[in-house]
């Protein structure tokens, strides 16, 4: 079970999910190959052997990275699995992306860069994750 974050354009200085206009249609994130050049330039030990489903492994925290196929990516998803610096980590490759993400466990379903905030999804979602797995920190 992985805490799940979706990166996409989003309408600038929106607070929630719920103020994106329904008619909104993202533009690209730009083409995949950048993207995968500026993850790799962060953390060379990024695996993009494949370049749909990359593989960040880091002590404490493991990240895919699912791109999809075509070559100008539309949105992604960061699968993440890991213990406390996980979110520190998502923070900083999306950072350097300049991207913003959606997550799903955080107030108002957005990513927040800091530091207590982006926790806060984070924390829930392990919450959520103990609850159904029924085994606290199992999957770190």
């Amino acid at each position: 079970m992985s805490w799940d974050i979706i990166v996409m354009n989003l309408p600038p200085g929106i607070q929630s999910i719920d103020e994106i206009p329904k008619d909104y249609r993202p533009p690209p994130l730009g083409p995949r190959s950048q993207i995968i050049a500026k993850i790799a330039g962060l953390y060379p030990q990024c695996d993009f052997s494949d370049p749909f489903w990359g593989i960040l492994q880091l002590p404490g925290c493991w990240i895919e990275f699912s791109l999809g196929e075509e070559e100008e990516v539309q949105h992604f998803a960061m699968h993440v699995r890991g213990g406390d610096g996980a979110p520190d980590i998502v923070s900083r490759i999306l950072s350097e992306l300049g991207m913003p993400a959606l997550d799903p466990s955080a107030p108002g379903s957005l990513f927040r860069h800091d530091p207590a905030r982006r926790a806060e999804g984070f924390n829930r979602w392990r919450g959520y994750r103990d609850h159904v797995t029924g085994s606290a920190g199992n999957m770190d």
